[in-house]
């Protein structure tokens, strides 16, 4: 990767680029590391509403960002094309538990233990829309134990959403529902949680550090999913998941962005009442 332009001292700078911490982006990062292009970076590593701030700020110059977030500042921002974490049916890491049908949720106490706008976006429209219900939604930490004493049903998404849908839900009894298998059932069309993107700024000054990015995360991307078995097993050894799961739900997501996604991407913003300015612009 060729070097960015210098620092004050005249040191060249590395891109600074965010990192989702949950392990729905294992494969978009494990092969930074075996094609070497993760020393070229300057990476970030937080939560995906954290990084989404980050990036909005320009205290990033790459990285992933939720979709609510960039529909909210897509003046500011280009998305990078071919690359996204989504879901083209179940995600399994985005789930409404609930201890009672979801129709039956009407002016309920709803958790929402997730800070990603788009999912509780997403959960509130589904519930809304497609069921009917105005639960009375408030946020809390991630606990599902904790959630189900203070609350009828909690909106999960990340790690501890897919502990709640392979295990803690069906041990406790609960309904379990994902939202990415809800929205492909309610309009056909494969769901975007998070996209990558570059500031327009950035792009301005280094137009060539950024398509080099993007094609480390590509390649990166590409040789995870052909090694999909290894990234599992390596992942597993950290994770309380086996790697028959995590090689499960690695090809449950979809980590592409063509026609077909941003169709879904136009959808949802014409669902919840963005202008039809307000869309995925690709470099």
């Amino acid at each position: 990767m060729e070097k960015s332009a210098p620092d004050a001292a005249g040191r060249p700078t590395r891109p600074r680029v965010g990192h989702i911490q949950f392990l729905n982006c294992v494969p978009l990062y494990w092969g930074l590391a075996r094609t070497g292009a993760l020393l070229d970076l300057e990476l970030t590593k937080d939560t995906p509403e954290k990084l989404s701030a980050q990036l909005v700020r320009g205290d990033l110059d790459i990285g992933p960002i939720t979709l609510m977030e960039y529909l909210k500042h897509a003046d500011e921002l280009i998305a990078l094309p071919d690359i996204a974490v989504g879901c083209d049916g179940p995600v399994m890491s985005c789930v409404i538990v609930s201890q009672v049908p979801l129709d039956r949720l009407d002016g309920a106490r709803v958790a929402l233990g997730s800070t990603s706008r788009t999912s509780v976006r997403l959960a509130e429209l589904l519930l809304a829309d497609r069921y009917g219900v105005a639960p009375e939604y408030y946020t809390c930490p991630p606990d599902l134990g904790l959630m189900m004493r203070e609350a009828q049903a909690a909106v999960l998404i990340g790690d501890a959403a897919l502990r709640a849908y392979l295990h803690d839900g069906p041990q406790l009894g609960l309904e379990v529902h994902d939202l990415g298998l809800m929205w492909k059932e309610w309009t056909g069309l494969p769901f975007v949680f998070a996209v990558w993107a570059a500031r327009r700024d950035f792009l301005a000054r280094e137009p060539e550090t950024v398509h080099q990015v993007h094609q480390a995360f590509l390649a990166s991307r590409d040789l995870s999913l052909e090694e999909v078995p290894k990234v599992a097993e390596q992942a597993a050894r950290w994770e309380t998941f086996d790697s028959d799961t995590l090689q499960r739900y690695f090809t449950t997501l979809d980590f592409s962005l063509g026609a077909e996604q941003l169709t879904g991407i136009a959808e949802f913003a014409r669902r919840v009442g963005f202008p039809p300015e307000a869309r995925v612009e690709l470099l």
